[in-house]
């Protein structure tokens, strides 16, 4: 199993302005509400997070992932440090 990334907003195309911002490409998920990718490597998952707490003010949307089998943790501004600490502790690379 993979870590998995869940992106969720309540207002159409925020996803879409994120997601195009930070993989500097146009995405087309105009109208999608959530947006979900699994990553092999979860060092992958810590730029996204850095990237989403930076913006946080930016967007109107919420991160989610999947380290284990269905354990999910919201990211915010308050736990993001320990959350990218943790996952460098954990998958050394």
């Amino acid at each position: 199993m993979g870590t998995i990334v869940n992106l969720y907003s309540t207002k159409k195309g925020e996803l879409n302005r994120f997601l195009s911002s930070f993989f500097n490409t146009e995405m087309e998920i105009y109208n999608k509400l959530s947006w979900q990718k699994s990553y092999n490597n979860p060092i992958e998952v810590t730029d996204l997070i850095g990237v989403y707490v930076d913006n946080y003010d930016n967007y109107s949307i919420n991160l989610w992932i999947c380290l284990d089998n269905n354990v999910y943790i919201n990211v915010s501004e308050k736990n993001a440090d320990a959350l990218i600490r943790y996952i460098y502790e954990r998958y050394p690379s």
